[in-house]
Formats: C-alpha cells, sequence, structure tokens
C-alpha cells in the first residue's frame, strides 16, 4: 500500500513538472517594431497588405501581428525559441519596409507598389 501512494505521489509530481515545462515552453513574446508605411490602406491593400500578412506569417515562430498604419508600428507576436527579433527585422527588411534600424532591402522597396513608397 506504501509503495502504491510512493509511485502515486512520484507519477503526480513528474505529470505537474511536464505540465509546467510545457507551459514554460509556450510563452510567446510581443515586440513593437517601428517600420514606414507610407499608404493610407495598407491593412486592405490587395498587394502591399496581403504581401507583408503573407511574408510575417511565413516566419517560423510568429503568431500574428497587428499593423498599426497611424504609428507606423508592426507588433508582432512570436515563439522565441523558434525565432528572435533580428530574424523578424531581417525578414521585414526584405520585403520592402524599415524595421526598427534595419533599412528596407533597396530592390525589395523598389518592388512595392507606388503607394508603398515615400512621396
Amino acid at each position: 500500500m506504501k509503495k502504491q501512494f510512493l509511485l502515486l505521489a512520484f507519477l503526480l509530481m513528474s505529470l505537474s513538472a511536464f505540465q509546467a515545462k510545457a507551459q514554460q515552453t509556450k510563452t510567446n513574446e510581443k515586440a513593437v517594431i517601428k517600420t514606414n508605411i507610407y499608404c493610407d490602406h495598407c491593412k486592405e491593400c490587395p498587394s502591399c497588405g496581403k504581401g507583408l500578412k503573407t511574408g510575417l506569417l511565413k516566419i517560423k515562430g510568429v503568431k500574428m501581428f497587428e499593423l498599426d498604419d497611424k504609428k507606423m508600428t508592426l507588433t508582432v507576436f512570436y515563439n522565441p525559441q523558434k525565432t528572435n527579433l533580428d530574424e523578424i527585422r531581417l525578414a521585414i527588411s526584405k520585403m520592402g519596409y524599415d524595421a526598427d534600424a534595419v533599412k528596407a532591402d533597396a530592390s525589395a522597396y523598389e518592388n512595392l507598389d507606388g503607394c508603398c513608397k515615400k512621396a
């Protein structure tokens, strides 16, 4: 009886430790990235809005993002065990947009629609 109790106690402790570890690894982080958004319709634009959404969600570990075209920021929610801010900024740059101190890739910027470029 005592052995069964000890075994049950051990299993319960193991299960709670496993559950705590699982919760710990699911922690996402949030980052606000300053960018350059020049058009007033980026969220709806079939080329820039869709391209930005597709490009960001292709980054492994990026869960979701919010674009604030008035503040010119992207709030990105990501899993830090799958990606990091430098990789996210570089990917945004390769889409033709600035990402904090990382300047937009020149050739990617040239491929943006005219509405997405600074007038």
